[in-house]
């Protein structure tokens, strides 16, 4: 019987200025921080396999290359380059999401091993593969899990706006042109806010604000899917998202393609709040928003559970790696 294989393989430890530190130094990561957090590829992995499991699909978790059969299914999904290291297997694979940051950091990667879909999040990432990869592309967004975020509709909420500060590039520049004069006008407009930076807080407190806040400002350059974002919505949460539609990370020269139009809210629509490109936008737009907001006008929870539940999406995953195969003779 042919097997569902998943890898997700995270970098391995590496000494880094003793012999054998790479055995020390996560036991001292773990107690000087604490237990670590998932990140983003970490949360696609993740809710790949509670989708699956609600599903009651099996599946094995990196498995031996050397014991896969040859009528096995496998999928590789990030974590750079060496999620591939020591296939020599002719089974296809279904890959993406995290084995590189651009397309030209590996170019040859379908020659190098036998990859025949390349997943993407969302469309303008899958624009940025396929011409590389061309019809090996395809686009696969990760499931909400909206149990583990129910709506937040019956919480008294106390707090306007939750400020999602997920600033990357150009830091202090955007302090001064978004982040500070969208706090004053909030507070000109007599809007209650509170902020939480990506990376600066600690579990649960994402979780607890969105019961305060009626709305959250989601402050993000671009999105590949946007795993926070959409958690909000589920939570019934509508967001006022800075969209600037161009990536902005500085890589983006040493790729040789200065400007790649980007989205920070690929799963989107009329339900689930608003967009501004600017600050200038932002104050434009803003009383609008708060009027819908205090309408009751915003419905973000119905298009999560519509488009992107748990289910749907490992599905979906399935779909797509089942399609990839070879037929059968």
């Amino acid at each position: 019987m042919s097997r569902l294989c998943l890898y997700y393989r995270p970098e391995p430890e590496r000494d880094r200025w003793l012999p054998g530190d790479r055995w020390l130094r996560p036991i001292v990561r773990r107690v000087w921080r604490g237990p670590p957090r998932a990140g983003g590829l970490d949360k696609v992995f993740i809710n790949l396999r509670l989708g699956l499991d609600r599903l009651d699909i099996s599946y094995e978790v990196n498995l031996p290359f050397s014991r896969l059969r040859p009528e096995d299914r496998v999928a590789v999904l990030g974590r750079g380059h060496h999620g591939l290291d020591g296939y020599a297997q002719p089974n296809v694979i279904v890959a993406g999401i995290g084995l590189m940051t651009h397309p030209s950091e590996w170019p040859t990667l379908c020659s190098d091993y036998p990859v025949v879909r390349y997943l993407q999040h969302s469309a303008w990432c899958d624009a940025i593969y396929r011409p590389y990869f061309g019809d090996r592309c395809a686009i696969w967004p990760v499931g909400i899990d909206t149990q583990r975020w129910p709506s937040t509709a019956s919480e008294a909420k106390e707090v306007d706006f939750l400020l999602y500060d997920k600033i990357h590039w150009e830091r202090e520049a955007r302090e001064q042109d978004l982040v500070a004069p969208i706090r004053e006008e909030l507070t000109r407009g007599k809007f209650s806010h509170e902020v939480l930076r990506y990376g600066h807080y600690e579990p649960g407190a994402f979780q607890a604000a969105l019961k305060r806040c009626r709305a959250m400002i989601f402050l993000s350059a671009h999105e590949s899917q946007g795993i926070a974002a959409q958690e909000a919505m589920a939570s019934g949460v509508p967001l006022f998202a800075w969209d600037p539609g161009f990536v902005q990370d500085p890589e983006r020269f040493r790729w040789g393609t200065p400007i790649i139009p980007a989205t920070s809210v690929p799963y989107f629509d009329d339900r689930c709040g608003d967009r501004f490109r600017d600050f200038a936008e932002f104050a434009a737009r803003l009383p609008e928003f708060a009027g819908r907001m205090a309408g009751n006008k915003f419905a973000p929870r119905d298009y999560i559970l519509e488009n992107l539940t748990l289910e749907k999406c490992s599905r979906h995953f399935v779909e797509i790696v089942n399609s990839a195969q070879p037929p059968l003779h």
